[in-house]
C-alpha cells in the first residue's frame, strides 16, 4: 500500500508551481498623484518603488494601500529608479 501511495503521490509533488512564479510585475500603490494620473507602486518581489503615469480611467482604479500590477512594461522589479 506504501508504494501506491508513494507513486500516486510522487507526481503531485512535481506538479507544485515554484515560489519564483509569483507575478514580479504587482505590487503595493504606496502614493498617488491627480495631476498627472501618476501612482508610486512597491514592488512586491524586490521592495523597489517606481512611478508609473496611467490613463484617468486605470489610475481611478489603483487606489493607495491597494496591489496593482503594470501589465504593459517588461518584469520591473530590479529597476531602481530612487536618487541616492
Amino acid at each position: 500500500m506504501k508504494k501506491v501511495i508513494m507513486f500516486v503521490a510522487m507526481p503531485l509533488l512535481f506538479a507544485c508551481t515554484p515560489e519564483d512564479s509569483t507575478d514580479c510585475n504587482c505590487g503595493l500603490v504606496v502614493s498617488d498623484n491627480v495631476k498627472d494620473y501618476s501612482v508610486v507602486i512597491r514592488n512586491k518581489c524586490s521592495g523597489v518603488e517606481q512611478k508609473f503615469y496611467l490613463q484617468a480611467g486605470d489610475w481611478i482604479n489603483a487606489h493607495v494601500g491597494s496591489d496593482y500590477c503594470i501589465t504593459n512594461v517588461d518584469n520591473w522589479k530590479l529597476v531602481d529608479t530612487k536618487k541616492k
